[in-house]
């Protein structure tokens, strides 16, 4: 059996070398800097009664819940991170009397934000 002569094998596994190392002629900067995300959020598990809810109450809360949506959209279209865009979400919520959560918490039996 006769060698297989090493000169030519490496000029051909040079020549499919530098064959594959092409430009990737892909999606332009704009195209591959486009994002896409959403926000969702949950204003409670509680109830609230019927007979309690009034329009404007309604109103109130529904003001309330876009105001937290804009507020981590704005950030996440800017193109802030995730975490400050929930983060600055959930603030908004919490700095509201009208859902149970941080500063607008309900009081336990002993006096203290639950």
């Amino acid at each position: 059996m006769k060698p297989i002569p090493l000169k030519p094998l490496g000029l051909i596994i040079l020549l499919l070398f530098f064959t594959g190392c092409k430009d990737y002629q892909g999606k332009t900067d704009t195209e591959n800097s486009k994002k896409y995300f959403a926000i969702v959020i949950h204003g409670g598990a509680g109830t609230i009664k019927k007979a309690n809810m009034t329009p404007e109450l309604e109103n109130a809360y529904r003001q309330k819940l876009q105001e937290a949506i804009d507020t981590g959209y704005a950030i996440l279209e800017k193109g802030g991170t995730a975490l400050d865009a929930v983060q600055k979400t959930i603030n908004v919520m919490e700095d509201s009397p009208l859902f149970n959560a941080g500063k607008g918490a309900v009081f336990n039996s002993v006096g203290k934000n639950e």
